[in-house]
């Protein structure tokens, strides 16, 4: 046998106990409820991917909503995309970045109009999907009660999903979370004196 061969063949009992193991873990599967997760860190591609699983759950035929607690700005690609699909409703309720508004108790308003509208979303069974964009930026500097939010997420119906995204979220929110990604940066052209560009940023 030559090295390629050996090689092909390793390569194939290799794989053959990897799918194994993951055909064993999907059969164990069998839980069908609505999921709660939690997009955090310090890393670029949060919100981009709470907006990737919202272009998946729509192609799915699945009403959703969309919360913004914090709105940097008026121009982004996703809102101009999902404000013009019929089975999304989208609030944007931010006053802007905390260090632009520099005003907590306007910042604390904003905030508490924001939570009333996701409320709204969580007690609605006939909305499949909520994304609550920046809601841990609220938290973190304590616009919103952490025990009332993770208590309505909770109390949500069954079925329904929920992603959450900002830094620096909570204990209390990723212990009742389902799913849990910590985005860490590695590298960021912004570091480099490259502007954010549509598209790419926003």
């Amino acid at each position: 046998m030559d090295h390629s061969t050996d090689r092909d063949a390793r390569h194939a009992e290799r794989m053959q106990r990897k799918k194994a193991v993951v055909d064993e873990k999907i059969a164990a599967a069998q839980i069908e409820r609505g999921v709660l997760l939690v997009n955090t860190g310090n890393g670029k591609g949060k919100s981009s991917a709470a907006f990737g699983v919202l272009a998946r759950a729509l192609g799915h035929g699945i009403k959703a909503g969309v919360v913004q607690f914090i709105k940097g700005r008026s121009d982004t690609g996703e809102e101009a995309f999902f404000r013009r699909q019929p089975d999304v409703v989208w609030h944007v309720m931010g006053e802007g970045f905390t260090w632009d508004t520099q005003d907590r108790a306007r910042d604390v308003a904003a905030a508490a109009a924001a939570w009333d509208a996701a409320r709204t979303l969580l007690r609605d069974p006939a909305i499949g999907l909520v994304v609550l964009d920046e809601l841990n930026i609220a938290l973190k500097h304590r616009y919103l009660d952490v025990r009332e939010v993770v208590a309505d997420l909770l109390a949500r119906p069954a079925h329904q999903h929920v992603v959450v995204t900002g830094r620096a979220a909570p204990p209390e929110l990723v212990a009742a979370a389902d799913t849990v990604t910590d985005m860490t940066p590695v590298k960021h052209a912004f570091a480099a004196g490259v502007k954010a560009m549509a598209g790419v940023e926003f």
